[in-house]
């Protein structure tokens, strides 16, 4: 390499996740020299196969319910009465993906415009390190460019994991990503995986009118979750359709005939049938192709980045931000990450340590936790009080006809601080921030039990959530 082909900047980032391009629309906007380089999806992976297509459809997903459920409001939108709960509405294949496509392509115009009005140097391709802090980069038109950093991000995320499952890829299954291009909905889905994303998957698919069959190979669904709230959660999709199949572990996949039915066989021998099998079994970071020791990178076993507590690398002047650096995999974790590099940076000591990170599961209804469940709360050795309230004591409930679910919150005993809350119902995602604050701010329980909450919203149910709770 010759040093004077060499494009010294101030910051180079590798991948235009949250954090990433976050950092780098900031820091260019501040004067300094920017490149930033992202292989195929402008704006990141949130806003082209994960946040936002799957948000969008899962309000087409409850759009759905709203009109199978329009008589019990005495509305009737057009069309005969089927049966006595209401209309069943007919899902157009057609303007489902126009919504979803122009919601996405909406975000990656403004995304495209975002970079530009920076003033930092946006570069589609690929890149690979080639010596401390510099990497070559190969251009989507088949140049290359070799740009070393005084501050090198690597933001490359994540993709789906595909289990070492035998006949898994000859079975032409769908992944997290496949299936947003909606190219049809099966007649009949499997789903490897009841995590949050398959959780997701199911509640919406079943919406949308396919027989689905969740296939979890732990005891419960959810396994961070307590298991009072994972059966709720199993209740609940058994009650839209899913077939929830626990301790479902499988050996083997394969099609049957070029395009007949995937066939799934579990460890006892039993086979599960459907015409299509998603995989949501995790996510595997994008590392392997980085040349990551030219530049002095540790890796974990699993390949995630290393990092101490404010982001730094085992490299003198490289960090690493979002899903591929271990954080929680969420962007709003991916955001916060950016704030924290962003003082450090610039002269601060921000870090990692005891942050509290919150997460939705958007199946209909969410799932939204923060903090410890009871049973993180009790292998931690903190003594707790425990508050658990059924959704349709919640005044807005009724009014909503929406009753499912379950809240639950966990004080500790010691001081009466909230330690955790999950929320398994309507809005709870909307809910969750108030608990939030309350954490940041150190309040006891008694506080937000006795603040006069707006009646009748589902926030009110936090003053009844915590009504139950026995001093």
């Amino acid at each position: 390499m010759n040093e004077a082909d060499v494009q010294d900047v101030d910051l180079l980032v590798i991948g235009g996740g949250k954090a990433g391009k976050s950092l780098a629309m900031d820091r260019a906007k501040a004067g300094w020299s920017v490149v930033m380089v992202e292989r195929d999806k402008i704006g990141g992976t949130c806003i082209n196969v994960a946040c936002i297509p799957t948000k969008s459809l899962i309000e087409s997903a409850r759009t759905v319910h709203t009109v199978r459920e329009a008589a019990q409001f005495g509305v009737i939108a057009g069309g005969e009465l089927q049966g006595a709960r209401g209309l069943e509405p007919r899902v157009d294949l057609g303007l489902l993906r126009h919504h979803k496509n122009g919601v996405v392509d909406g975000m990656v115009q403004a995304h495209e415009q975002m970079f530009e009005d920076s003033g930092m140097d946006f570069v589609l391709g690929t890149a690979e390190f080639t010596a401390p802090r510099t990497a070559s980069i190969t251009t989507a038109d088949g140049n290359t460019r070799s740009v070393r950093g005084r501050n090198v991000v690597i933001n490359t995320g994540t993709t789906p994991a595909w289990p070492d499952l035998p006949g898994l890829e000859a079975a032409q299954v769908w992944d997290t990503e496949d299936i947003l291009h909606l190219e049809r909905i099966p007649d009949s889905l499997l789903i490897l995986g009841g995590g949050y994303v398959g959780c997701e998957f199911a509640s919406m698919f079943a919406a949308f009118g396919s027989r689905v069959t969740l296939l979890q190979g732990g005891e419960q669904l959810l396994a961070g979750e307590d298991p009072d709230v994972a059966t709720h959660v199993a209740q609940a999709l058994t009650d839209q359709g899913v077939r929830v199949r626990l301790s479902a572990r499988v050996n083997t996949v394969r099609r049957d005939g070029g395009d007949g039915e995937v066939v799934a066989t579990l460890e006892d021998g039993t086979e599960v049938r459907g015409s299509q099998l998603l995989l949501a079994a995790g996510r595997t970071p994008v590392t392997a192709d980085l040349n990551l020791s030219a530049t002095g990178v540790d890796l974990t076993d699993q390949g995630f980045v290393v990092v101490d507590d404010q982001l730094r690398t085992t490299a003198e002047g490289v960090w690493s931000v979002g899903d591929v650096a271990g954080s929680p995999q969420f962007t709003h974790a991916s955001w916060h990450d950016f704030r924290l590099l962003r003082r450090n940076l610039t002269g601060g000591q921000a870090t990692t340590s005891g942050r509290v990170i919150p997460y939705v599961v958007f199946m209909t209804p969410e799932l939204a936790r923060i903090g410890l469940t009871e049973t993180q709360a009790r292998e931690r050795g903190h003594q707790v009080k425990v508050a658990s309230l059924d959704a349709h004591a919640i005044p807005r409930a009724k009014t909503r006809h929406d009753e499912v679910g379950m809240w639950k919150a966990v004080i500790d005993a010691a001081d009466d601080r909230i330690l955790g809350v999950s929320l398994f119902g309507r809005g709870a995602g909307e809910v969750l921030a108030a608990v939030q604050m309350a954490m940041l701010g150190g309040l006891p329980y008694q506080q937000v039990r006795d603040a006069p909450i707006t009646h009748p919203t589902m926030a009110e149910g936090l003053n009844l959530l915590l009504d139950t709770v026995e001093d």
